[in-house]
């Protein structure tokens, strides 16, 4: 498509826009993949690819520090690879082999990373939620000033549970900030027919927890977003709430038709709101990049992901007694 002409000028350096577009990049080519190797039947069971999402997660990413945890739902291949999770044990858990991030057990919903402090990786609609007030309690609890990114969608924000761990959060001041991954479409239902509210976010006013909407299409507005509710957490002013507005580009799962929308509404979002075009033009038009420069990025992002996917085939099936290995946590 044609480069958009536009007047804004990126507060950020050059460098670090060239990182959100590689990184954005990276979840769009991952993700693609993915959906390459589910009609392969390589992957079997659900898939919940997060093509038109990928500015939410690194934009938010680009505000959190070493240390800060995050937790998310079943879409949650990007929040993997923005935490900077390896692409082939990501592949590899999808695809259910030994060398997945969950040695195959997991598969596309319920992958882990202590390391990363990547927590999931939740199947259940709105679970994840009082989780995340969990770890905000320990960190609390411990002192240690680091933050928790609580991720869920607009139709899990209708679940009675998270009503409960909004109070709680405030009441304890917790150092949370519940991330409202608003893609308009609750499974297949829209928002304007499941949500009585067209701004998710007021919801916390009802529990003294401030909040903002943002545009989840645009990588920098993110950031400076969640840079904002990152400084009111460590402040110990307790939670905070991002209702970002965004879009999905596929159906709810692999399995979704999407006959719920129209196809000219998909294609306008991709034509005039995609987030990766949007960095291409900042970088293009600001002089930091050429057209062959961004070819190249593509082309070097393009053999990680079809490395990861390499990385996935080969890896063997788990063994059967690796069913009994990690069921419980280690105490100590």
């Amino acid at each position: 498509m044609a480069a958009r002409k536009t007047s804004v000028k990126p507060n950020v350096a050059p460098e670090e826009l060239t990182q959100f577009y590689r990184d954005m990049l990276l979840i769009r080519r991952f993700e693609e993949k993915a959906g390459q190797l589910y009609g392969m039947g390589l992957i079997g069971g659900f898939c919940h690819l997060y093509i038109g999402q990928e500015a939410v997660v690194v934009g938010l990413e680009a505000a959190a520090e070493e240390g800060d945890k995050r937790i998310t739902s079943y879409r949650d291949h990007g929040h993997m690879l923005a935490c900077g999770m390896d692409p082939k044990g990501v592949m590899a858990e999808l695809t259910g082999r030994e060398g997945g991030y969950s040695k195959g057990k997991g598969g596309s919903m319920h992958m882990f990373s202590r390391e990363k402090h990547f927590y999931g990786g939740h199947g259940i609609v709105g679970a994840q939620v009082p989780l995340g007030a969990g770890l905000a309690f320990s960190d609390k609890y411990r002192g240690n000033g680091r933050v928790t990114f609580t991720y869920f969608g607009d139709g899990a924000a209708n679940q009675g549970q998270v009503y409960e761990t909004f109070n709680m959060a405030a009441l304890w001041e917790l150092p949370v900030i519940f991330v409202i991954e608003n893609n308009q479409y609750a499974m297949g239902t829209s928002m304007k027919r499941s949500t009585s509210t067209p701004d998710i976010y007021h919801r916390g006013a009802a529990f003294g927890i401030p909040g903002e909407m943002v545009d989840g299409m645009d990588v920098l507005a993110v950031r400076d977003a969640g840079l904002k509710a990152v400084k009111h957490c460590r402040s110990g002013k307790g939670p905070y709430i991002l209702e970002v507005k965004t879009y999905r580009y596929r159906g709810h799962s692999m399995s979704d038709p999407a006959k719920y929308r129209t196809r000219e509404e998909v294609s306008k979002m991709r034509e005039e709101r995609d987030a990766i075009d949007h960095v291409r033009e900042l970088l293009v038009q600001g002089g930091h990049a050429s057209e062959e420069d961004l070819k190249a990025i593509d082309k070097e992002i393009k053999a990680v992901v079809s490395a990861s996917a390499d990385f996935a085939r080969e890896s063997p099936e788990p063994a059967l007694d690796e069913l009994w290995t990690d069921i419980y946590a280690e105490v100590g």
